[in-house]
């Protein structure tokens, strides 16, 4: 509930500050008071824009804040929670305009933009202005009446949650089917660049490998006349290399005891004795195995122009490169082999879920369908009560897709003047028969959901006597479980008050000024009968007025 709002250098308001019960709070005043001036002030802690033409003084930021309880309400909660923001008992929001036109909005001292700020007002309060209707021909809103009375909101939940499921999978199939459809479209082509791999059937690193074999086969007489010159001084001259050396060994083991340095001198000439062996040796095994093959080389390089014409064509270096491609491609032509089988499996899952989901949907349709009848005889009974004797409501429930709410679309048809053809409420009724239905709807929520804070400026133009008598009843009712504001030129409404701001102009250094005070009872029943009767009421006035409030 709203329990304090402050306002200060908003139009012609300089400052005030009004405290409210948690029941029915009535603002009267003469027209032009200002009354309305306080819904504008606080539409702007509702998130509603504004420049800097409302300030009182324009040397002087404007602030408007309101103090909210909000109980233990866990959708408020839910929100302060996602968005880092203190939870309280109390909600503080303030809106601050400055001169230049720029504002700042803050909840509980913590900065917030437009956005958070109409998110959480609008579950702190629920604002109805004249004509402001357009919500009431909703089909949503329409819904959410019928859902709200049915007082199934658990089983909304449930079956919103195995609708997401199902929707889910439906994505997940149809982007599936298309991934199919595109792999198809695909699937001649990569079998063909496959064949092209499966023909050659590369090995890892084979190109490369037969790119140094060709180097070899191309120059294998050049090398193999290098090697034989290489091998003869070695092993097969008068004098070879290996011989000289273990020749030269043994002179020095001749002397060895004669000097301590000749040993290592030995050791050093048989391991060089060793080592050119070995060298020797390789040369001719080298020599041995090369020889010029004419048909091997014609074979490497129809094997390399091969390996070079795939490189080229998939704009790749190497042979790991065009397998990981080759991998690629079999990756592809088996997922279009195991697709038909997810599909299927999917398509299995997506029957299960929507087996599931109709039921539920059929459930909340019987739950909708058990509240039409008391829906419209309630409602009914209520425009009758505020003037509309001749009006009628009916509603209209027709199948419709599976949708977010179930499979169920949900129209209110209105009837002002017992034709019997009954229209869509945006097409037939007036704004003042919009008004009192909106009111005569809410007062039928009210008992089934938590609402917020509910504010009605002047909805009840166009309306006087017994009408409006009721309509105050209606809101005196409506403010015992909810809290109830209502600006009002009407006597009868008045009179139904639990608390009665009046608003009212003084003049303070030249400068109308707007001022609120809580009235009395004395003051109440002089301010009901000047609604009554005019300026100076009468003593008959005085007693109706009287009447009005004990009645």
């Amino acid at each position: 509930m709203l329990q304090k709002l402050f306002i200060q250098n908003y139009a012609i308001i300089e400052s005030i500050e009004i405290f409210f019960s948690k029941k029915l709070n009535i603002i009267t005043g003469e027209t032009g008071a200002g009354k309305s001036i306080l819904v504008g002030a606080l539409g702007l802690i509702l998130g509603e824009r504004a420049d800097s033409s409302i300030l009182f003084n324009a040397q002087q930021k404007c602030i408007v804040e309101g103090m909210f309880l909000i109980g233990g309400r866990k959708d408020i909660q839910q929100f302060l929670a996602e968005n880092d923001l203190d939870a309280e008992k109390e909600i503080i929001i303030r809106r601050e305009m400055a001169a230049n036109g720029k504002s700042r909005a803050f909840i509980n001292d913590t900065p917030v933009n437009l956005s958070q700020l109409k998110q959480l007002t609008s579950l702190l309060v629920d604002l109805h202005q004249q004509f402001d209707t357009l919500e009431l021909g909703d089909n949503d809103f329409q819904r959410a009446v019928i859902d709200a009375l049915a007082g199934h909101s658990a089983q909304i939940s449930k079956y919103q949650a195995l609708y997401r499921e199902y929707s889910n999978t439906q994505k997940e199939l149809a982007a599936l089917k298309e991934s199919q459809a595109n792999a198809t479209k695909e699937s001649d082509y990569n079998k063909f660049l496959f064949k092209e791999f499966e023909d050659i059937q590369l090995k890892e690193n084979e190109l490369e490998a037969l790119d140094a074999e060709l180097k070899i086969l191309g120059n294998a007489e050049n090398i193999k006349s290098t090697l034989s010159k290489v091998s003869y001084p070695l092993n097969e001259s008068d004098d070879p290399v290996v011989q000289q050396l273990k020749s030269l060994a043994n002179l020095l083991q001749s002397v060895q005891n004669f000097h301590p340095g000749i040993p290592a001198l030995i050791n050093r000439f048989q391991s060089v004795q060793i080592e050119l062996r070995d060298i020797a040796a390789e040369v001719e095994n080298l020599n041995d195995k090369l020889n010029f093959d004419a048909e091997r080389i014609q074979w490497v390089s129809d094997r390399l122009a091969q390996g070079y014409k795939l490189l080229k064509k998939h704009g790749v270096q190497t042979t790991a490169e065009l397998l990981v491609i080759r991998d690629t491609i079999q990756q592809q032509l088996d997922k279009v082999l195991h697709l038909d089988t997810d599909i299927a499996a999917l398509e299995k899952q997506a029957a299960g879920q929507l087996k599931e989901v109709t039921q539920l949907a059929k459930t909340l349709t019987a739950n909708r369908e058990k509240q039409v009848a008391p829906f419209e005889k309630q409602t009914n009974k209520l425009l009758a009560q505020v003037g509309m004797p001749n009006a009628g409501i009916k509603v209209q429930i027709t199948a419709a897709p599976l949708h977010i709410f179930g499979a169920d679309a949900i129209a209110f048809l209105f009837d002002a003047n017992k034709s019997n053809r009954f229209e869509p409420l945006k097409k037939v009724a007036s704004g003042g028969e919009l008004s009192r239905l909106m009111l005569c709807i809410k007062s039928l929520v009210a008992a089934s959901v938590q609402l917020p804070t509910l504010i009605f400026d002047e909805i009840d133009s166009g309306i006087s006597g017994e009408a409006a008598r009721q309509v105050g009843i209606i809101m005196k009712d409506l403010g015992k479980a909810h809290q109830v504001i209502a600006i009002t030129h009407q006597p009868q409404i008045a009179a139904k008050a639990d608390l009665h701001l009046f608003v009212y102009k003084e003049e303070k250094k030249g400068k109308v000024n707007t001022q609120i005070k809580v009235l009395s009872d004395t003051e109440r029943v002089d301010a009901i009968a000047r609604m009554l009767s005019g300026e100076k009421p009468t003593i008959t006035a005085l007693e109706n007025a009287k009447e009005m409030m004990t009645s």
